[in-house]
């Protein structure tokens, strides 16, 4: 008896000192910044892959996707106008106790995290497992009379409950249950650390086009609940990300010290306060070769002043009409190759190429205080067989799009109010 109470003493022992080094590392790498890994929309690896669409199909979806979201940011609807089903990267993640994995849709232009809950009326067509909150120990739902629930926009009371409801620009909707959650997050160090008393919008009617895997979206814009403004100070307002060129290759979502962006060939510029949600920058003129096409005040808001917004969710980079114009005729007489009509009347200056027989000029886009120099892998996409087309078109607005973002370690501070670019090989991060 006593050899077994003494054997059952040391079990208790190392089972405690296990989950003491367990916190411990979760600690120093939530201290230290840490890395999550996020998967690009078409990848084999992700949830909505369909493995029977071709490489073209993909880029026509992703195509059809911007201009959508283009659109949208276009309309100044109110400030949740972007549908799940825009987003190009995924992040797993877990929420309740037992953790419950979820994968939702990594957005820079989403103020909020929600996911689909049960029971939920109507739901939309989501074939992964849908979350119980009544089989998680932690689940908690937020008093209408909270702090909490006056922050976010468009809340509705339900009992002592607070309700939130996510408008989209295309007509759909999710509504639910504000609440808090243990969100866990599984670091590329191996670790795992988890977020008490996160904000999520537990989603009971959830109508629209959704994608039938993703689990909802994890905002990743200024809103006052969006992940990054929960984290806050735990990261010091830093996050990172780093885009791989191949939809196969996994991308780096970074926190913290972790998403420091420093060193040679770091430029960095400054995040200007307009709304609630975006990431607005000053875009002063691109260069092709000698060329200088600068942005005109007349084309944007406030004198110049965040006239471009730096999205993840968006594929393509939109320029207002008369810049996309001037910008196209230099690039068109930089490329000696035959042109050809593409298959998308939104992209209007196609080659007969193939990408890697491509031999495209570097553009340089010049954002105030930061010359980041764009090559052919963040300008062109290859659209059909033997077809590239030039990853820009012309809109209203200006959104700087995750195709120009490829190759680069783009870092956000919060703190410092800013953006910073390096030129990196996002492959080997």
């Amino acid at each position: 008896m006593k050899t077994l109470m003494t054997t059952m003493s040391l079990s208790s022992t190392l089972v405690l000192i296990l989950l003491s080094l367990q916190s411990i590392s979760s600690l120093e790498a939530h201290k230290g910044g840490f890395s999550v890994e996020i998967i690009h929309r078409d990848s084999s690896k992700s949830p909505l892959y369909r493995p029977t669409e071709t490489q073209f199909q993909r880029v026509a979806n992703a195509v059809g996707r911007s201009i959508n979201r283009a659109n949208r940011f276009n309309q100044n609807t109110p400030r949740t106008n972007i549908t799940q089903d825009d987003g190009g990267y995924l992040l797993s993640y877990s929420v309740g106790t037992p953790p419950f994995q979820v994968y939702g849709i990594a957005d820079t232009g989403s103020p909020m995290i929600w996911l689909q809950c049960k029971p939920c009326k109507p739901c939309y067509n989501q074939t992964s497992p849908i979350f119980e909150p009544s089989k998680s120990s932690t689940y908690r739902n937020v008093s209408y009379s909270s702090r909490i629930c006056k922050l976010v926009e468009g809340t509705t009371r339900d009992g002592d409950n607070c309700e939130y409801h996510a408008a989209y620009g295309d007509g759909s909707e999710s509504h639910g249950d504000l609440s808090e959650e243990i969100l866990t997050l599984d670091s590329t160090n191996g670790s795992s650390i988890q977020f008490p008393r996160t904000v999520i919008g537990c989603g009971r009617m959830n109508t629209g086009p959704y994608d039938r895997n993703s689990s909802g979206i994890v905002g990743l814009g200024r809103g006052p609940v969006s992940l990054i403004s929960q984290l806050g100070s735990s990261i010091g307002g830093k996050f990172s990300y780093c885009f791989a060129p191949t939809s196969n290759t996994s991308s780096r979502l970074n926190f913290g010290d972790a998403a420091v962006v420093s060193g040679k060939g770091t430029v960095s510029t400054p995040i200007i306060s307009r709304g609630e949600v975006f990431y607005y920058l000053t875009l002063e003129a691109f260069s092709v070769g000698n060329k200088r096409i600068n942005l005109e005040s007349s084309s944007s808001e406030s004198d110049g002043e965040g006239n471009i917004i730096i999205d993840s969710g968006t594929t393509l980079t939109f320029v207002p009409d008369d810049v996309y114009s001037k910008l196209e005729s230099a690039v068109a007489h930089e490329v000696k190759l035959k042109r050809v009509k593409g298959p998308y009347k939104q992209l209007s200056l196609c080659f007969e190429s193939s990408f890697h027989d491509l031999k495209a000029p570097v553009i340089t886009a010049h954002f105030r205080g930061a010359d980041v120099k764009l090559n052919a892998v963040n300008t062109f996409i290859e659209v059909a067989e033997r077809v590239v087309c030039f990853a820009f078109s012309s809109s209203k607005g200006a959104v700087f799009g995750n195709v120009a973002q490829v190759n680069l370690l783009v870092g956000y501070d919060l703190e410092k109010k800013r953006v910073s670019f390096k030129p990196t090989d996002c492959t080997n991060q």
